[in-house]
C-alpha cells in the first residue's frame, strides 16, 4: 500500500494512492507498507532515488543501513512488533530522509506507526517538514519501547514474587509451577534481547542523524535527536538491568529445582536405609537352615517383629541427630 501525507488544516491529511494516481507534489510523508514492485518504481521515478529492497534492508552491516547518497539520507532500523503478545516480531523499517519529503518502507505494522497515522488524520499533527515528521515517528516509536519496558519490568517482579514467595499452604511447588514459570521467563528475556536489539539500531540512527543534520537549517530536528539519544540511552540501560536480572531469577529457578529434586533424592535415600537393617534381620530369618531355635519358641515371631521395627527407628534417629533429615 501506498500512502501519502501532505499539509492541510495545519496537519497532516493521509490519502491512498493507485495504480492509475500520481504522487502528490507537496506530500511530506511518503509510506509504503508492502509496497508492490508498481508503487516503488512510482516513488523511484517521482523522487529520482533508488528505494533499497527487502533484501537490502535485512542487511546487518552498518554501512548498508546508514548511508547517504547527494542530499538524500538512507536509514534502516529494526522495530518491534506484537510487543504485547508472547511472540514479538521485528523487523526493518527504512527512512529515507530528502530535503522535500520523507519515505518509509515497511513489511511490518508496529503499533507507533498505527498510531502517529491516527494522529494525521485527527489534524493533532502540526509537521511542515519532513525531518520533522521523521523526528516524530522515531518518537512515537521510542514510547512505544518505554511502555512495553515499563510493563515487562512489572511482569518481571510479579514473575520475582512468584519465584520466591510460596504459592501453596505447604510451602512446596509442582513442576507444573516451574515449568510455568521458565516459560514466562523464556518470553520475557526473548522480548527484551529483542528490544535491546531495536534500540541499538535507533541510537545508530540517531548517531547518523546527528552528524548528518546541519545545525543551521536544521537546529531544532538536531536538538530533538539529542533528546531522544539520551532517551534510548536509558532504555538501554534499563533493558539490559531487566536482561541481568531475568539471567539472575533463571539461575535461582534451576536452583530451587534441584533442590526439590536432591530433596526427594534425599528421602529416598533415607528410606532405602531406614529399611536396610529390617531387610536383613527378615532374610536372616527367611533361611531355610535346620537349626535356628527362635524359630520353634512361641516368643519367636515377636521377637523378630520388635527386632525389625527398633533396626529401622536406629538409623532414623541417629540421622536426625546428625542433621541429615
Amino acid at each position: 500500500m501506498l500512502k501519502a501525507y501532505q499539509q492541510l488544516n495545519g496537519g497532516l491529511k493521509g490519502v491512498v494512492i493507485g495504480d492509475d494516481d500520481e504522487l502528490p507534489a507537496g506530500a511530506v510523508w511518503i509510506d509504503l507498507l508492502n509496497p508492490t514492485p508498481e508503487e516503488r518504481r512510482k516513488v523511484d521515478k517521482t523522487l529520482h532515488l533508488e528505494m533499497p529492497t527487502r533484501a537490502d534492508m535485512e542487511e546487518i552491516e552498518v554501512s548498508s543501513r546508514l548511508y547517504q547518497e547527494a542530499d538524500s539520507l538512507f536509514m534502516t532500523a529494526t522495530v518491534l512488533t506484537q510487543m504485547e503478545m508472547e511472540t514479538p516480531v521485528g523487523g526493518a523499517v527504512t527512512f529515507v530522509l530528502t530535503p522535500e519529503r520523507l519515505v518509509t518502507i515497511r513489511y511490518i505494522d508496529p503499533q507507533p506507526f498505527r498510531t502517529y497515522a491516527l494522529r494525521c488524520e485527527r489534524a493533532v499533527v502540526a509537521a511542515a517538514r519532513a525531518d520533522t515528521v521523521l523526528m516524530q515517528i522515531l518518537d512515537a516509536i521510542v514510547d512505544r519501547m518505554a511502555d512495553i519496558l515499563e510493563k515487562t519490568g512489572a511482569d518481571v517482579e510479579a514473575i520475582s514474587r512468584e519465584i520466591f514467595e510460596p504459592s501453596t499452604a505447604l510451602g512446596q511447588r509442582t513442576d507444573k509451577d516451574f515449568q510455568n514459570v521458565l516459560r514466562n521467563l523464556g518470553r520475557k528475556y526473548d522480548l527484551t534481547s529483542k528490544m535491546r536489539e531495536s534500540l541499538l539500531t535507533i541510537s545508530r540512527v540517531l548517531t547518523f542523524l546527528n552528524q548528518a543534520f546541519d545545525s543551521k537549517t536544521a537546529r531544532e530536528a538536531k536538538q530533538h535527536t539529542k533528546t531522544l539519544s539520551r532517551d534510548v540511552l536509558s532504555l538501554q540501560d534499563h533493558s539490559s538491568y531487566l536482561s541481568n536480572k531475568l539471567t539472575f531469577l533463571l539461575d535461582a529457578t534451576l536452583g530451587l529445582i534441584n533442590i526439590e529434586q536432591n530433596t526427594v533424592i534425599k528421602i529416598m535415600s533415607v528410606a532405602a536405609i531406614v529399611l536396610l537393617p529390617p531387610t536383613l534381620f527378615a532374610s536372616v530369618w527367611g533361611m531355610n537352615f535346620h537349626f535356628m531355635p527362635e524359630l520353634d519358641e512361641v516368643w519367636g515371631y515377636p521377637f523378630a517383629v520388635v527386632v525389625m521395627i527398633f533396626s529401622a527407628i536406629l538409623p532414623y534417629i541417629y540421622f536426625k541427630r546428625r542433621g541429615w533429615l
